[in-house]
């Protein structure tokens, strides 16, 4: 048997390796602005188009480098941040692994224009898939300027994969946010096909913040700082009243680095506990000061993981800090903890059903410890609870239900179906109706969704949905990246029966909405509606689809509200009236049935 195992070509290994680290143009965007921020700079310009897919191009006016440094750059693990292994647990520079640039270089055509304070000419390089083709001096001032060019061009198949170009630009400006926040005393601008989207002047924290988050006021952030043995804390958290029901304002940085954390999402979650629903997300930018040596930053390529050395610590820290800053400025729910004498505080009657007897009660007052000391009110306690258990059986009785009248419905599912119908809610999320053969479950917000999603598909495609005219028309606000997806869907909620004009910068007015659709809040649901497409944007999805699952999702009836007789009959109704009633839109079952076998072996 001949040898099989062979090395492979070093373009190819380069590609390969160029995967992990350049996954999108925002990647390129990432490493381009981390090695800036490396160089010293204290003004670096970003310039983009077509969402960095044809060109990204990257000005500072940093150290720059000599014409030996710029050509050694480019080849895999050169690097000057670190020369053995110890100063990996010492690192305060952004990127240090030496692999950004190589695979920049394998999947673009790279030119580099790169020029230090000593030397009195520049360089000028040429690369194209990792070949150099030019390399040269040529008169420069002090920097580095990077161009990236036709991302991909060599990998048609991985350029294919690159989502619409609305996605890809704000993964571009999520980067170049995460960048402005991390270092507010660096000038920065961002150009994208020739729009200038923010020009940033050198400024502090909340400066940056209030510059970087143009639709939020002043008194919506909640500033806090806390020095402790094992870390320093810095930061903003949003007020309960700005919370969202979409992720994103969420920021952790450690060292002036961004990175992602569940666990410590958690900590920071945890502390509005009271404050907000379990589908709201707060608002917060948080800066941490570490030792470099308490931390490991080397275990994930793109380096937006960390690994704390103390991190369970570190988790009740940030969580009992952001509590304390809520508690500061908003009253926060108190967080009891284990007392046995709480309980004494409960009340201990029965309910009225209950043929027990009643502690015996001062007027109109419940007797308590206050009226007959606490030793007395211990003996009323156990002498209650030696009563309960010994008529526990009466502790499982319900009240008759009263018997529901049948409603004539116009649900026609066959033979399987009773003639008496009888609707009912089972915990404000299910609709339950017998059925001959047992039970029937409807999960009531799946089978909103199936019923929007169809009818507005069918608007998308025939029939426009009529815009009822707001009174008071309401001004949007939203981010560059938030623009260009609204501005992407916009003929598709028009004929949803959205009325939405642009109306500045960043700016829009709406002006109606669906006839149907009763809002509180339309400026949440259009940043809902622009999250939720941007997220599950596929290729194989067409838009209308996309867009009609988008707000079908985002209309439809919660689990948890609760439904009048003839509206449970009307959702039933109008469920079986669609061309798919089993599955909601994302392919969840909307309708469950309960056999009477199934039932009888529970027993």
């Amino acid at each position: 048997m001949s040898d099989s195992i062979r090395l492979l070509p070093d373009h190819v290994a380069s590609q390969i390796a160029a995967g992990e680290v350049i996954q999108r143009p925002s990647s390129v965007v990432k490493e381009l602005l981390d090695n800036a921020i490396d160089a010293g700079s204290t003004n670096i310009e970003l310039f983009v188009k077509d969402a960095g897919k044809a060109l990204i191009h990257v000005i500072d006016n940093g150290s720059g480098m000599s014409f030996t440094d710029a050509r050694i750059c480019w080849e895999r693990h050169a690097t000057s941040k670190i020369t053995q292994t110890e100063d990996l647990y010492k690192i305060n520079t952004m990127g240090f692994r030496g692999e950004a640039l190589a695979s920049i270089a394998s999947v673009a055509q790279v030119e580099m224009k790169t020029k230090n304070q000593i030397d009195e000419l520049g360089s000028n390089l040429i690369i194209e898939g990792s070949q150099i083709k030019k390399h040269e001096h040529i008169p420069l001032n002090k920097g580095t300027q990077i161009v990236v060019k036709n991302l991909f061009y060599n990998i048609p198949a991985r350029r294919n994969f690159l989502k619409s170009n609305p996605v890809e630009w704000k993964h571009i400006l999520d980067e170049f946010t995460r960048a402005a926040l991390a270092n507010p005393e660096i000038q920065l601008k961002l150009v994208h096909n020739d729009d200038l989207q923010f020009e940033l002047p050198s400024q502090n924290k909340f400066d940056r913040i209030k510059s970087v988050f143009e639709d939020r006021k002043e008194s919506d952030f909640i500033y806090f700082e806390e020095q402790t043995s094992i870390i320093k804390l810095e930061g903003f958290i949003g007020k309960p009243s700005i919370a969202k029901r979409i992720r994103g304002e969420q920021y952790f940085f450690v060292n002036k680095r961004f990175f992602k954390d569940n666990y410590l999402n958690h900590a920071v979650n945890n502390a509005y506990e009271g404050l907000l629903t379990k589908d709201q997300f707060p608002l917060y930018i948080i800066y941490i000061s570490i030792d470099p040596a308490q931390i490991d930053i080397n275990i994930h390529p793109t380096k937006t993981e960390i690994k704390f050395e103390d991190e369970k610590n570190i988790y009740q820290i940030i969580r009992a800090v952001v509590r304390k800053a809520l508690a500061s400025h908003i009253q926060v729910p108190e967080e009891p903890g284990f007392d046995d004498n709480q309980f004494m505080h409960l009340q201990l009657n029965p309910p009225n059903n209950l043929d027990l007897q009643p502690f015996q009660t001062v007027g109109n007052s419940k007797l308590d410890k206050s009226s007959i000391g606490l030793e007395g009110f211990k003996d009323q306690y156990q002498a209650q609870r030696k009563r309960n258990s010994q008529n526990w059986e009466l502790l499982f009785n319900t009240p008759q239900t009263l018997p529901v009248k049948p409603t004539q419905t116009l649900l026609n599912v066959g033979e399987d179906v009773n003639d008496t119908r009888v609707f009912f809610q089972l915990n404000n999320q299910f609709i339950v109706t017998p059925i001959k053969s047992g039970m029937m479950i409807i999960n009531q917000q799946a089978a909103h969704e199936r019923i929007l999603f169809e009818k507005y598909l069918e608007a998308l495609e025939r029939n426009p949905i009529v815009s009822q005219q707001l009174l008071f028309p309401k001004i949007i606000t939203l981010n560059a990246g938030d623009e260009s997806v609204l501005l992407e869907i916009l003929p598709e909620i028009s004929a949803l029966g959205f009325t939405i004009n642009t109306f500045g910068k960043n700016t829009f007015v709406i002006n109606g909405l669906p006839a149907e659709l009763h809002l509180e809040n339309e400026s949440l649901l259009i940043s809902e509606i622009i999250e939720t497409y941007r997220n599950t944007l596929t290729p194989d999805i067409s838009k209308n689809n996309q867009v009609a699952k988008t707000l079908a999702k985002r209309a439809a009836i919660k689990s948890g509200l609760k439904l009048k007789p003839e509206e449970m009959n009307r959702l039933v109704d109008e469920l079986f009236a669609c061309n798919e009633p089993q599955f909601a839109p994302d392919g969840k079952p909307c309708v469950s049935k309960l056999t009477l076998e199934q039932i009888s072996r529970m027993f």
